[in-house]
């Protein structure tokens, strides 16, 4: 038996097609960025573990504003650097990060920030996180790549896990540097972490004026260096 001829799309129906496409691919290009960056080598499983959890205050602190467009990235063991999807959901990134778990290696800071320059120059990055404890590379190249995302308008808001001297100072150079922020936290103070990322999540939704409306301890402490 001989099939209907299924119909064929008409070229009204095409040319609506492509304009909602298009519609939604500049909504998504127009999203506030945000690159989230995890140091996950192998003394890092618990502040992992943290981070999962708290990362949802991202996305709480923008719900009354634009969506916030977040990305994860991630390094540990021998070489290994992982990017994810930009992604609007919270559950999707919480579950991105319960499949990793950290392993030994080096630092991949001037990796991440060569990662973080390339995307931002496909489409504007608001804000780069970076939650990590130490460094093992050469303070000058990443203080110049700090630069470089200084030129670009891309802030580097670096939280410190602990307050080991020379990565303080690095990563204190690399904020100033970039126009971000950096700030420390440690295990006896689980909010303060959780205050900072709904901060900086807020600054890259609605920039100096969303920021100065939160109102958090961790606003405060941002604002204090991004008017500096």
């Amino acid at each position: 038996m001989a099939r209907t001829p299924s119909r064929r799309s008409t070229a009204t129906e095409i040319a609506s097609f492509l304009n909602k496409s298009k519609t939604i691919a500049t909504v998504r290009q127009q999203q506030p960025r945000l690159l989230f960056a995890i140091d996950a080598t192998a003394s890092r499983q618990p502040t992992w573990d943290r981070a999962s959890h708290l990362q949802q205050e991202m996305f709480l602190a923008t719900q009354q504003g634009e969506t916030l467009c977040v990305q994860l990235c991630y390094y540990r063991g021998f070489a290994d650097f992982h990017a994810g999807p930009w992604t609007t959901d919270s559950q999707a990134l919480a579950s991105q990060m319960g499949r990793v778990s950290c392993e030994g290696g080096h630092t991949q800071i001037q990796r991440l920030l060569r990662h973080a320059l390339a995307e931002h120059g496909k489409n504007r990055i608001r804000a780069l996180v970076f939650i990590g404890d130490a460094l093992e590379e050469n303070p000058d190249t990443l203080c110049q790549l700090a630069g470089q995302c200084g030129l670009l308008q891309l802030p580097l808001f670096i939280f410190q896990e602990g307050q080991l001297a020379d990565a303080r100072d690095c990563f204190t150079r690399m904020a100033r540097l970039s126009k971000g922020a950096w700030a420390s936290f440690d295990n006896s103070s689980p909010g303060t972490l959780a205050s900072l990322l709904g901060a900086v999540a807020s600054y890259a939704s609605g920039g100096v004026k969303a920021l100065e409306r939160h109102r958090t301890e961790g606003a405060k402490l941002l604002l204090q260096q991004l008017k500096d």
